[in-house]
């Protein structure tokens, strides 16, 4: 690996660790203001979420456009400036519902500008053959900065307040900007005078053009409602009712955590001839913690269901990251992960809204085990999918001359 992939992954690293911190120090932080209710909480929250996916086209445009270490540097001052900003506003105790919304606007903006360049940038600095392992490598350290942030979170909040946890989150996103500012690359730049609609169907054809993507990208849009539902709402609301309260919901969380990390170890070395199919065939098995809840198993087991989830996690996106990358263009790349984001993430509100009613109408556990359905079904759909099925790498990206 080059030196420019390492930077860029100790860039990543810092900047997951303070994207961990951001969830917790920003929700006890808001709600500890006078006066504000959980809505309000609500409210800021959309403020930021919203413009997340409304703005990631535009983001996958000018990934694609400009050099994408220059959008990257762009997009983690805006964040380090949307979170010092917030941290200002609660030290100081002035904290108008405007400005606490302008702020989150700005963080989510800049995060519709990152995602779509993340994936691009790697294939900018890691030569085809070698793209499985960085894929891998990146998400080891990712994984681990995400776990170490959520527990330092939890205790900088405790005890020096949820204020300096963000002006901690905004110093990592600064940090991230100065290593990406060292990382030089000659790819993505702006060919000629092209308008914005261009460029979008332009993505749109890469993206529809190619069977295996949309429809693993369609089932991954109901897989990701699924887990949002189950983790975010039926878990936690089962988890309390019957598994004793947040300590086993918590050691569940863990037991995912520890997955995603021995999936990477497995990614980085595991060599499948088919990767797409592959990958496909271990989305099921994220439905195992959701199936272990609505069985009412005992919390050891849910827990190694959850290590089984997490392991399938991070093999499934290390095979779909390094297939996306050797087969879209580069110069299209940006555009059409901002497309895949946009689909996969679509109907997370929807399943939100849905494990609610399940959960008011059916009961968590019948819940949980709807979800878990819908999971198996999605994934065995997607691999139904002849595309997808007999999907092969081109001879040159598997070292073969054609």
């Amino acid at each position: 690996m080059s030196v420019r992939f390492w930077i860029f992954l100790s860039a990543r690293t810092v900047s997951v660790l303070g994207s961990a911190f951001g969830p917790i120090a920003l929700a006890f932080g808001v709600l500890s203001l006078p006066g504000v209710t959980p809505v309000t909480l609500g409210v800021v929250l959309a403020a930021q979420g919203v413009p997340q996916l409304a703005l990631l086209l535009l983001g996958g445009v000018i990934g694609d456009r400009f050099p994408r270490n220059r959008v990257l540097v762009v997009a983690e001052l805006a964040s380090g400036l949307a979170y010092a900003g917030l941290a200002t506003m609660l030290l100081t105790g002035r904290a108008p519902l405007a400005l606490l919304c302008t702020a989150a606007f700005v963080a989510g903006a800049a995060s519709a500008l990152l995602l779509p360049s993340l994936t691009g940038t790697v294939a900018d600095l890691v030569p085809a053959d070698s793209l499985q392992r960085a894929n891998g490598q990146l998400r080891l350290g990712t994984n681990s900065a995400r776990i170490a942030g959520v527990l330092a979170a939890g205790v900088v909040v405790a005890w020096v307040g949820p204020g300096v946890a963000l002006a901690v989150d905004a110093a990592t996103y600064f940090v991230a900007a100065g290593l990406l500012s060292a990382v030089r690359l000659d790819g993505s730049k702006s060919t000629g005078r092209r308008d914005l609609r261009t460029d979008l169907r332009v993505g749109w054809r890469e993206f529809t053009s190619r069977p295996w993507l949309w429809s693993t990208v369609l089932a991954a849009a109901v897989i990701n409602a699924a887990l949002s539902a189950a983790f975010g709402v039926l878990g936690p609301a089962l988890a309390k009712d019957r598994l004793g309260g947040s300590l086993s919901w918590s050691l569940v969380l863990a037991g995912y955590s520890v997955g995603m990390l021995a999936g990477v170890v497995v990614a980085i070395r595991f060599k499948p001839r088919r990767p797409l199919p592959t990958a496909v065939l271990f989305a099921p098995l994220l439905a195992l913690p959701l199936l272990a809840l609505g069985f009412r198993a005992p919390v050891p087991v849910v827990v190694a269901a959850a290590v089984c989830a997490g392991v399938a996690t991070d093999i499934f996106g290390v095979l779909w990251d390094t297939t996306m990358q050797l087969e879209v263009p580069a110069a299209a790349l940006s555009r059409v992960s901002s497309y895949e984001y946009l689909v996969s993430l679509s109907l997370k509100p929807v399943g939100a809204v849905v494990a609610g009613l399940a959960a008011a109408e059916l009961g968590p556990a019948a819940g949980l085990l709807l979800f878990g359905g819908l999971i198996v079904l999605a994934a065995a759909g997607a691999l139904s999918h002849p595309a997808v099925r007999h999907h092969l790498p081109r001879p040159q990206d598997l070292g073969v001359s054609s």
